[in-house]
């Protein structure tokens, strides 16, 4: 990313990701292993990075918003252990090694990722309680709690999973693609954005102008990975790439073509870059972000 203040908050994230993973009984050592592999792999902590730089934008210290950033991670984590599977996506490398069932068996990846689902909720309620005696605080933290939860779940990530998984080879309108992807991607990358706003008490105004551009750059992030799929290189993506064809997902290059979906990924960094725009430079980080999410097909 070009912006130096990404890798800044990304390094927080990755010092303190494993700090509020629950311990587990010596006798589950494997899952723990299992649990801490996914997580250690890496990845571009785009959602935690984004929760941090939206209650840094907001007037929160980064270090405030860390048990709420780390637990997006855990849910992301989780998704993707879960997308790995045979009965999904079956892939065997993600983030540039081998995927989690392919090291410790379906059972215990399954596993891993329910634990680091749970995880989460343990590491903002852990957190919650701290406030216990400052109902302004603990508001903010219910409420960002519940923006993390409902983007990941039956009416954001997981919505959108479904409906991903009921379309492979069938005939996709750009309405249903469009529904798809504002849960299945822009959901968790919306609420990153959203809770951020929460955590630091930010007004009704810019919660919505973090919603509309959560949504903007969300869109415009998975139309770029569905190109990467296309043209990208495994080596760019961590991750076997023409997998999308082989399964005949819904995507942006098989619904729109090529030239189509980058004037759409053009459009959408466009949007997301005017509605920051009023901020002026206090917006930086969020203008060079979406840019960023354009260029990586360049």
């Amino acid at each position: 990313m070009t912006n130096p203040q990404y890798n800044v908050w990304k390094k927080l994230v990755d010092d303190h990701i494993l700090d509020f993973l629950p311990s587990t009984d010596a006798n589950a050592h494997t899952l723990k292993e299992s649990m801490e592999y996914s997580l250690k792999a890496g990845g571009k902590r785009l959602r935690p990075v984004l929760l941090i730089a939206a209650a840094d934008f907001c007037g929160l210290d980064a270090r405030e918003a860390l048990p709420y950033a780390c637990a997006l991670e855990f849910v992301h984590t989780s998704s993707l252990i879960h997308d790995d599977l045979p009965c999904m996506d079956d892939d065997d490398l993600r983030r540039g090694i081998p995927t989690n069932h392919k090291v410790y068996g379906e059972a215990m990846a399954t596993l891993a990722g329910d634990g680091l689902l749970l995880a989460s909720f343990e590491a903002m309620t852990k957190d919650c309680q701290l406030y216990l005696d400052d109902p302004e605080k603990m508001r903010r933290r219910i409420r960002a709690m519940n923006t993390i939860v409902k983007g990941s779940g039956v009416r954001g990530m997981v919505q959108g999973q479904s409906c991903d998984v009921e379309i492979e080879g069938k005939e996709c309108s750009s309405a249903l693609l469009d529904f798809i992807h504002l849960n299945k991607t822009a959901a968790l990358i919306t609420a990153s954005v959203k809770a951020g706003g929460y955590l630091a008490g930010a007004d009704a105004k810019t919660i919505a102008d973090l919603t509309a551009y959560g949504e903007a750059i969300g869109l415009a992030f998975q139309i770029a990975d569905d190109l990467l799929d296309v043209y990208g290189t495994e080596e760019e993506m961590g991750k076997r790439v023409h997998k999308d064809a082989e399964l005949s997902k819904a995507t942006y290059p098989a619904v729109y073509g090529i030239e189509a979906s980058k004037a759409r990924l053009a459009e959408l960094t466009e949007r997301a870059l005017a509605i920051m725009a009023p901020y002026y430079d206090n917006a930086q980080f969020f203008n060079d972000l979406a840019r960023d999410l354009m260029t990586r097909t360049n």
